[in-house]
């Protein structure tokens, strides 16, 4: 029988994590490296991804920095198979890599079109062509187990309210209608890979800011939650490290939500 120290160990286990050199995915990243997974971490900054990894390697992880660009379905594919033939499997692929994307946001009754597909390539197709590179080596081997990341945006909407005075952006109907889209797809995934032993899940966080998030904003979002502190991206190692070990393998299609109470309300 099983410890459950034993459930979480992933010595052994290969990972791709995208969008794995900054913020919440440079902490999922750590959280496989340190149950023993070695881990490939990709972005379209493929020097930020290797000196990520090098770091990760001084303290004693096996780590890799790639290039990849996940609206590329050629850079994707690429991607997959360099590690699979490295490490000779894949079981973890965590399509993190999205956004709000780089254009300027803009809202209903005046939004762009532009804005809005630029974002759900980012964001969707970008999971899914990730989830379904990741899933041809895992339906080959078995098993393995695909993570998404969604938002609370995903399933509700951004309340104006909280921006007003502040010259900011927000959340539009592009980032929120990308995320509802991810979660979605991994329900999908489930869906058909269980079958093969591959599992899927979403990770939908709540607000997380980076250093250089408004600080004004950042303080509405704390005062209303019912756990009242920020969120820091070390919160979601803990969710990353159950959807990817063997510890998580009787769940799927779940969208485990992370975010301090905020969507009880």
């Amino acid at each position: 029988m099983p410890t459950v120290t034993d459930m979480f160990d992933m010595t052994g286990r290969a990972a791709i994590v995208t969008g794995g050199a900054t913020h919440l995915g440079r902490a999922m990243a750590a959280a496989l490296c340190e149950l023993g997974a070695s881990v490939t971490i990709a972005s379209r900054r493929a020097a930020l991804c290797e000196q990520v990894a090098a770091q990760l390697r001084a303290e004693g992880y096996d780590c890799a920095g790639a290039a990849c660009d996940v609206t590329s379905e050629r850079e994707v594919d690429a991607l997959v198979d360099a590690v699979a033939d490295r490490c000779g499997r894949l079981d973890v692929m965590v399509c993190n890599a999205g956004g709000s994307g780089d254009l300027p946001s803009t809202y209903v009754p005046n939004s762009s079109v532009e804005e809005f597909m630029h974002t759900i390539d980012l964001n969707l197709k970008g999971a899914y062509l990730c989830a379904q590179a990741a899933a041809r080596v895992m339906v080959e081997q078995r098993s393995g187990a695909i993570i998404t990341v969604g938002s609370i945006h995903g399933f509700t909407t951004s309340d104006k309210r909280f921006y007003d005075g502040l010259d900011m952006r927000r959340g539009g109907v592009a980032y929120q209608t990308s995320k509802g889209g991810v979660i979605q797809l991994t329900r999908n995934l489930a869906g058909e890979l269980g079958e093969y032993g591959v599992t899927a899940n979403c990770i939908s966080p709540g607000q997380i800011p980076t250093p250089d998030s408004n600080a004004e904003i950042v303080e509405r979002f704390r005062l209303n939650q019912p756990i009242p502190r920020s969120g820091a991206p070390d919160d979601l190692k803990g969710a990353v490290a159950l959807l990817a070990s063997p510890a998580g393998a009787w769940i799927t299609g779940h969208n485990l939500v992370v975010d301090g109470g905020w969507t009880i309300w």
